[in-house]
């Protein structure tokens, strides 16, 4: 599962996340969300680039947002919160939509580290 942060870091160095994408989809599966698509989508300024992208995730393991995964947000919210890691709303999501799927985070943002029983990494190895 590719989180946003991941996507906002490769534009802002100048590199394009999908060709990495590609390039590690010949070896594993690729997985998204709504909520990272919603994220990364609402910063693109050209059309024609989200069009791209969005045609690429168009084509990646997607993970829906039914009731059952709400159920889960909110236990694993209410629990983070008790030990008094708060973080935000959106990273519980992106978390628990890949712990459906058994998938490692690849991502930038350190508050997935806080998240037990998820895998995240920073980069593709």
């Amino acid at each position: 599962m590719v989180d946003s942060s991941w996507y906002i870091g490769m534009m802002r160095s100048g590199n394009n996340p999908m060709r990495e994408l590609l390039r590690i989809s010949l070896t594993r599966d690729v997985a998204t969300c709504g909520v990272v698509r919603c994220e990364v989508a609402r910063g693109i300024r050209d059309r024609a680039l989200l069009e791209k992208f969005q045609k690429r995730w168009d084509v990646m393991l997607y993970t829906s947002t039914d009731n059952r995964l709400w159920e889960e947000v909110e236990r694993m919210a209410w629990m983070l919160d008790r030990r008094g890691q708060v973080i935000p709303l959106t990273d519980i999501i992106i978390a628990c939509c890949a712990m459906r799927l058994g998938a490692v985070v690849l991502t930038l943002d350190r508050h997935f580290e806080t998240i037990p029983g998820l895998e995240s990494a920073n980069r593709i190895v």
